[in-house]
């Protein structure tokens, strides 16, 4: 494929922030699995935003424990592309195979924050999926949707919240049934 075949994982990970060559090494990496992870992982600090956020999204189909702490810490990065794909890989358990997706003792927090003042909504967006997650579970999680949904400066984050709100349509097709 475009060469990768003898290309190190390294070389592919750098390619991620060369927007001619970043599809390419991005699915290479991908094919590659598990083979690449090292290279992934060192790739989330790498000094072009383009490439971190590469390894952000790579991770979300490539996660594993190892991982899950470096992805975590990649929600405060200083670009927003990068926490936009840190927090869709951290929320979206679609894209994941048979790996457990953290707790809310280790992503809330960073969720919490970003969802009450990100500056960029698109991460707030991303952020108010990662919190609904835990509205059933978490006062904290549950008060900063209804929180989001009432006075979010955006439009679509007030939306977006009010799905994970009580009434909305996420929140109703989550809700823990009741045992019998």
């Amino acid at each position: 494929m475009l060469g990768f075949v003898r290309t190190d994982n390294e070389a592919l990970v750098s390619c991620l922030g060369d927007p001619h060559r970043a599809v390419a090494a991005y699915w290479e990496l991908l094919r590659r699995n598990e083979d690449a992870l090292d290279a992934i992982r060192a790739g989330l600090s790498h000094a072009s935003a383009a490439v971190r956020e590469g390894c952000c999204r790579l991770l979300d189909h490539l996660v594993d424990t190892e991982s899950m702490g470096q992805l975590i810490a990649m929600a405060d990065d200083p670009d927003a592309r990068v926490r936009i794909a840190a927090f869709h890989a951290l929320a979206c358990d679609r894209c994941k195979g048979d790996t457990c997706a953290p707790g809310a003792d280790r992503v809330l927090e960073p969720a919490l924050r970003h969802l009450a003042c990100d500056p960029d909504p698109q991460v707030r967006l991303r952020a108010v999926e990662l919190v609904g997650k835990f509205v059933h579970s978490d006062a904290r999680a549950l008060a900063a949707v209804e929180e989001s949904h009432a006075e979010d400066p955006n439009p679509a984050v007030r939306k977006k919240a009010g799905w994970f709100a009580p009434g909305g349509t996420v929140y109703r097709r989550t809700a823990p049934h009741a045992s019998r």
